[in-house]
């Protein structure tokens, strides 16, 4: 019955310990025994556990008994980083409440505000909870009060717990079954069911995290996927306790995971409605906003034969997370690859190292950048992922980079920092709010491309790390930016290309130019490093030559016998300079472009 069933999911900012929380939740309940618990049960990922973060959401079903009633609770851990937002809003739509996590010593952060946000948009009933009452610099008055400003209500009501200790725990899961509605839908009415999440399986083919809103789905049952009109059978329903569970139907109000043996990846996506063959719906559910990518970069494997190996690891990636877009690339220095569009540069971190663990690849990625539009001389408008698609100077008209309204929450005593770190990035204030006396929300204007690289560890490292950051896109505007090209031998590089402000043209390129000269190789002739924008060099280093000791057996006597030697080796050198190439390892890609151009 509907009536006994609570869908929510746990939102908060990073490290405020949903993860913990959702472990108390699955012990307390019975879902796991002593034996099996173990810290971080639904981060599964091996690059979750070693990181601490959520990457992933995770649902699983938990019992608990409340009135003399059996409840069943479908709990959804999200992640908190501000990467990972998408990921957020995908598991809300699949509830019908939250319960918001707030660090009882570090109160409301960026992200809490962030993802309190989304779940009042999306409807969701929010129950107010704060954590870790257990540490010494706890301060549950002040959490209390301030959740209480963020969502209006009387801070008496926010509950606390301490998810280390199991404190509280029972008095949440009575509140859960108290305040979060039963599911709306319709059990009798065709089904609807919305995909919230999918991953592929080698023996099972994709599998679907799927949400029951109308009707029921029974094992065997042909269903229909509408956003492609595919047709497949109900193989296999099952459930997460949080180990995977066969069952023979689910009906509306249920969590949980149809797999109907589909081998072919395109042939699902998350956000579909999946009805019954037999008995179709008319109108399929509300599904997702489309992700916007707000970093690119370049993929290209080591070893040009693995080309067809990353594109069908990427496949498999975009199934598991489908905020990722790529695209087909080639460049002259590095051969064939893929142009990927990820939603910030910890989201590229873990894409790419998911691709070289779970894949075994072995990449190289280009320098990040964003999305710039383009106006052309012929009033034309085109947008540009990347530095080597920027037509020439000549038939530019104008050049527009994308805008965030960035919200960074910390203490009062570090506004000044603050302000210069972000007027240094080309920011301008909105408005600066005291949420309590030592706590302030400051909202800023700057462009995307300054935010991205390393805003936050900069932020983080000016404020002890108390200060939070979370942005959102307003859009394009026009700004003085130039295409910075790598020169090695007279020749560009378009892997170390980039698209900056004229202002911090000549620090990019002397940078680059500098790092490239470390890590470059001698060669037998000198190699000019130089960069330029368009026709003006800006920055020029050179790698000189490596010299055989021609001397070696010169113990004295006639100069000119030394001098003889040395022209010598010269004439021989030049021969060799008209038939050069520049040999650029491995290592120097990596190490270059992983080099932070602000610190140089």
């Amino acid at each position: 019955m509907s009536e006994y069933i609570r869908n929510l999911s746990i939102i908060a900012h990073i490290d405020h310990g949903k993860s913990t929380l959702a472990d108390r939740l699955m012990e307390h309940t019975g879902a796991v025994t002593e034996r099996e618990m173990r810290e971080q049960l639904l981060d599964t990922m091996d690059l979750e556990r070693e990181r601490g973060i959520t990457i992933k959401a995770q649902s699983v079903r938990l019992t608990h008994e409340y009135h003399g009633h059996e409840y069943q609770i479908n709990l959804i851990d999200t992640p908190g980083h501000v990467d990972f937002s998408y990921e957020v809003s995908r598991s809300l739509a699949a509830c019908d409440g939250a319960i918001l996590l707030v660090d009882a010593a570090q109160g409301a952060q960026a992200q809490t505000l962030a993802n309190a946000y989304l779940a009042i948009e999306a409807g969701l009933e929010i129950v107010p909870v704060i954590n870790k009452i257990d540490l010494p610099s706890a301060d549950p008055a002040a959490a209390s009060a301030e959740i209480a400003a963020i969502l209006g209500g009387d801070p008496a009501d926010v509950l606390a717990v301490s998810a280390k200790t199991g404190q509280g725990i029972s008095e949440l899961l009575d509140r859960i079954i108290e305040r979060i509605p039963k599911p709306s839908g319709d059990v009798d009415a065709p089904l609807r069911a919305l995909v919230f999440d999918s991953y592929f399986d080698t023996y099972r083919g994709v599998v679907c995290s799927i949400r029951v809103v109308d009707g029921r789905i029974r094992k065997g049952e042909q269903v229909l996927f509408m956003a492609t009109n595919d047709k497949h059978a109900a193989n296999e329903l099952a459930v997460s306790t949080p180990w995977i569970l066969p069952v023979d139907q689910l009906r509306a109000g249920d969590v949980g995971l149809l797999i109907t043996g589909v081998k072919h990846i395109d042939q699902i996506r998350v956000g579909d409605t999946v009805t019954l063959v037999s008995n179709p719906a008319s109108e399929p559910l509300e599904g997702y906003d489309e992700p916007r990518p707000m970093v690119f970069s370049g993929l290209f494997p080591s070893d040009g034969d693995d080309f067809e190996r990353l594109r069908e690891a990427l496949e498999k990636l975009q199934l598991n997370d489908a905020s990722l877009i790529w695209e087909p690339e080639t460049s002259r220095a590095l051969g064939f690859g893929f142009r990927v569009g990820f939603l910030g540069l910890l989201h590229m971190e873990i894409v790419r190292e998911r691709l070289e663990r779970e894949y075994n690849l072995d990449l190289v990625s280009t320098a990040p950048s964003v999305a710039y539009r383009v106006t052309l001389t012929d009033d034309s408008v085109i947008e540009i992922r990347s530095p080597q698609d920027l037509p020439h100077l000549t038939s530019v008209a104008q050049l527009e980079e994308p805008y965030v309204r960035a919200m960074i929450l910390a203490p009062s005593e570090y506004i000044g920092t603050i302000m210069d770190l972000v007027q240094s990035r080309r920011g301008t204030m909105h408005h600066m709010q005291y949420l309590t006396p030592e706590r302030v929300e400051l909202i800023y204007e700057l462009p995307l491309a300054e935010v991205v690289f390393d805003f936050f560890d900069h932020l983080k490292s000016r404020t002890r790390g108390y200060a939070s950051l979370d942005y959102e896109p307003t859009g394009y505007r026009v700004s003085d930016l130039v295409k910075v090209d790598i020169l090695l031998a007279g020749l560009p590089v378009d892997a170390f290309s980039t698209i900056t402000h004229r202002a911090k043209a000549v620090q990019y390129g002397k940078g680059m130019v500098e790092t490239l000269r470390e890590l470059i190789p001698r060669q037998m002739f000198d190699v000019p490093i130089q960069a330029a924008i368009g026709g003006n060099i800006i920055s020029r280093e050179t790698v000189k030559a490596r010299r055989k000791d021609v001397l070696a057996k010169c113990y004295g006597g006639d100069i000119s016998r030394k001098r003889k030697l040395l022209e010598k080796q010269k004439e021989g050198k030049k021969r060799m300079k008209m038939v050069g190439a520049v040999e650029v390892p491995q290592e120097a890609f990596v190490a270059a472009l992983r080099v932070d151009t602000s610190d140089r």
